[in-house]
């Protein structure tokens, strides 16, 4: 498939600005300037990206406790996000949600989640919500790999092969869960080896490559489009940083680090464009300094929102 100049310089902007809000959330975090955990999706930057160009305002997804990158993709707004995570009365819960739980109904995102693996129930129901009005929408699903040994994989995508869903799951396998490495947690090297087990589609990408993840996406998608049910897709990546900041990674390799540091998503794109002359470094460096002009104007956004009142403390809290 032949991309089109302006698509792939729309994945060049998205990915540099899902970099840089992360970037910040690290630097805010580590200033103590925002409260609780933050896990970030650096490196991991291309598979929200390629999915979710093919996704419309109707489609859904659910995100995992990594979850700025699947926000921004889906057409998030980073003021809201960053007031979030200062925990201000103008975030998207209110500051009540935080990092882990930033969700907006409007955009069809169904929300961030702490718990491992959660988001692939609630993608099936939303999913059989599409299927049931009929109106062409989709579901998709982003979990990690550490997720894939959950019950709820297994339950949900059985569900969803036996209904025909409308669904996608994604597995971004960034090959650890927490410090545990994939290959220590389960039998197999391809985690989409395991949709053979519910006779729907399998296919283990590169998930470093935007352009491989935007094709393997618009393939399962247009199939749950179709009424021909769900598809699994693992996408190969790597996290830069830690499982959570102030993790030190002691558990990786360095040298698979210094590989995979080498196969960064964003400066493959940016060679891509380079050499097909889609832009010059000039051009790329200017959508790099928007991005970080808009991630400043979200800090100043968020640090000049007021704080939750101590009267509304119980309010929108359902459980």
């Amino acid at each position: 498939m032949e991309l089109k100049k302006e698509l792939l310089l729309d994945f060049y902007r998205t990915m540099v600005l899902i970099r840089q809000f992360e970037l910040k959330a690290a630097e805010l975090f580590a200033a103590g300037r925002i409260p609780g955990f933050v896990h970030l999706y650096v490196g991991e930057e291309a598979v929200a990206t390629g999915v979710c160009a093919n996704l419309t305002p109707r489609d859904y997804i659910t995100s995992t406790h990594r979850g700025h990158a699947h926000l921004i993709a889906k057409g998030g707004d980073i003021k809201l996000m960053m007031a979030e995570l200062f925990g201000k009365k103008t975030g998207y819960c209110k500051g009540k949600g935080g990092s882990m739980h930033i969700a907006d109904v409007s955009l069809g995102i169904l929300g961030a989640n702490g718990i491992v693996g959660a988001g692939q129930p609630i993608a099936a129901g939303a999913a059989l919500a599409c299927k049931v009005r009929g109106e062409g929408a989709v579901a998709v699903c982003f979990f990690g790999d550490g997720a894939a040994n959950r019950g709820t994989f297994h339950e949900a995508l059985n569900l969803a092969s036996i209904w025909k869903l409308p669904v996608v799951y994604v597995c971004e396998n960034n090959m650890y869960g927490i410090s545990n490495y994939q290959r220590n947690s389960m039998n197999i090297a391809d985690i989409a080896d395991r949709a053979t087990s519910y006779g729907i589609p399998g296919v283990s990408i590169d998930g470093n490559d935007v352009v491989a993840v935007y094709e393997a996406a618009a393939e399962a998608i247009a199939r749950a489009r179709r009424g021909e049910g769900p598809s699994l897709i693992e996408a190969k990546t790597w996290r830069h940083r830690g499982h959570f900041e102030g993790d030190p990674q002691v558990y990786k390799d360095p040298k698979e680090q210094e590989d995979w540091l080498k196969k960064d998503p964003i400066s493959r794109l940016a060679q891509k464009l380079l050499e097909m002359n889609y832009a010059t470094p000039e051009e790329l460096n200017s959508i790099e300094a928007h991005a970080r002009t808009r991630i400043e104007e979200a800090v100043a956004f968020a640090e000049n929102s007021p704080e939750p009142e101590e009267s509304e403390l119980l309010e929108d809290v359902y459980a």
